[in-house]
């Protein structure tokens, strides 16, 4: 019996590499605000500051080790019929998102993603929980990835 989503047959297009940049660099200022989150505690004289200090920043560390492994996750494929996003490693979301059910098809570009030639494609159905957004995208490949949906999208309308 085959499943839905028919999972193990799907060759997934990933992310861009350049996207690790995006993700090390917020990990980078996650650090430095909460290292300076625990400098009040030196002030008072605490003398467990720096152990609280080490563990922030060891824990911003750990995750920037599954980093990249949790970039790689990240992937999508177009099938005939839907849109099937993947993501995640210990806690997957696979989602299926059928053409004839988007509303909205936008990217977003940040400063440092316009600078990486990155972006930011988000699509949106009725339903919230849908909701998905792919992120580390080539800006050429996204803005021809967006023209395609908003065409599938249209010529598949589900009854609306």
């Amino acid at each position: 019996m085959t499943t839905r989503l028919d999972l193990p047959g799907i060759t997934w297009r990933r992310v861009s590499p350049k996207f690790l940049i995006t993700e090390f660099l917020g990990l980078a200022v996650t650090a430095i605000v909460l290292a300076g989150a625990t400098a009040p505690l030196y002030l008072v004289g605490w003398d467990l500051a720096p152990w609280a200090t080490s563990s922030a920043v060891g824990f911003v560390l750990l995750f920037a080790a599954f980093t990249p492994r949790r970039v790689r996750a990240i992937g999508y494929q177009l099938r005939e019929d839907d849109l099937v996003f993947r993501r995640g490693i210990l806690f997957q979301r696979f989602v299926a998102v059928p053409y004839g059910r988007m509303q909205l098809v936008d990217i977003n570009r940040g400063p440092l993603s316009r600078w990486l030639g990155l972006s930011e494609l988000k699509f949106v159905t009725a339903a919230a929980s849908t909701g998905v957004t792919i992120p580390g995208l080539v800006a050429a490949d996204a803005d021809e990835l967006r023209d395609r949906l908003v065409e599938l999208a249209e010529s598949r309308r589900a009854g609306l």
